[in-house]
Order: C-alpha cells, then structure tokens, then sequence
C-alpha cells in the first residue's frame, strides 16, 4: 500500500490533500517536527535528505512534492486530475507543477530565512520583496476569471501551487492578489482539503 510519510507544517500537506481527493488507500506514517523547527532525524530512514513529503509504494520510494503529485496522479487518478497527455492544457499544467518549486517557492522561503535575521538581513528586503511581488502578480494575472489555474476542474497544478499561496498568506502578502486569495479560499473550501487538515494537523508555520 502507497505510504506517505508526512511532517508537519510542512509540503506533505498537501500531498495528503491530494491522497484525499483521489479517495487513494494510503497509510499515514506521521513525523513531528523539533523544536528547532527542523525535521527529526527519523526522517533520514525515509529517504537519506531526512525531508518531507516522501512516499512509498512497494519498491517505489519518491521524494519532491511535484514528482510525487505526477506519480500519484498517472498510477492512480482513473485519468482524474491532470490534462490529457500533448494537449496545450497538459503542457500548462506541467509547467505549474514545476514553476511551483522552480521559481515560485525561492522568494518566499528567502524571506523566512532573511527576516529571522531580524536587522541583519534588512539590506536583502527589497530584492525579496520585489521576486515576491512578481512572481505573486504572475500567478494572479494567471487565475484572472479562473476557478482552477487549468482547465473546469481540480487538478495537479492546484495541488502543487497550494503552498505558495499557504506561504504567501503567511507572511501576509496576498492583500494586493484578489484573484490567488480567492481561489486559496476555494480551496480551503473542500472537503477534501478539511479532510487532510484534521488528519495531518493545522498549518502552524513559524515566521
């Protein structure tokens, strides 16, 4: 059986979130941060990174969040969940799953390391701030009279793209971004989304 191995506060939240759309059996092996904030060591035999998400299914053992949403969804979506395959819409939504990690997340986790400098890391604001609102513009721009960022329905792209606007809210930021702040709205929204949240725990991000 599929195994996801899930830390808290942390990306596997929404690979459960995805496990839970899909109604996919899956057992939950459940990983508690420190007080450091850091992950625990247990996490190593997982996968040697000692990172969250990793999954396990049998012999298949996959770490990092967007090869994890492809494999979950081609293996065991029923064709739910992602474009088909050469369609103007499948090369979108491939692009969301890797613009999510690839450019989205790095101003936003600069910022959460820089400001816990606290005075030392004001001359490094501006150039954070300034990624932050072009990427966050982008994405908004990009759901502008869109439900879902791809096609009618729920797919990967919005499972992928979920922690930049969960960062992003964080660190309030999405005031000037209607668009991404609404549909972050619609996702907290589903039944699935409270599903995992009761059985993975709240966000509890630490700034």
């Amino acid at each position: 059986m599929l195994t996801l191995h899930h830390l808290n506060d942390s990306r596997s939240q929404r690979i459960l979130w995805l496990l839970e759309e899909l109604g996919t059996p899956y057992e939950m092996k459940k990983y508690q941060r420190m007080e450091t904030r850091l992950a625990p060591p247990e996490l190593e035999a997982a996968h040697p990174l000692g990172k969250s998400p990793v999954i396990t299914d049998g012999d298949i053992r996959i770490a990092e969040s967007g090869a994890i949403v492809d494999y979950i969804i081609r293996t065991y979506g029923k064709g739910k969940m992602m474009p088909a395959v050469g369609s103007a819409d499948y090369e979108a939504y491939n692009e969301w799953l890797h613009y999510s990690e690839g450019s989205a997340m790095l101003p936003l986790m600069l910022n959460l390391y820089v400001s816990r400098l606290k005075e030392a890391g004001a001359p490094l604001h501006p150039r954070i701030d300034g990624e932050i609102k072009n990427h966050l513009g982008y994405v908004n721009s990009a759901l502008e009279g869109r439900e879902f960022f791809i096609g009618n329905a729920l797919t990967g792209a919005d499972i992928q793209m979920s922690f930049v606007a969960e960062m992003a809210n964080i660190f309030d930021k999405l005031g000037p971004y209607p668009n991404l702040s609404a549909w972050l709205s619609r996702m907290h929204a589903r039944p699935a989304f409270r599903r995992s949240i009761e059985k993975g725990g709240a966000y509890r991000y630490a700034k």
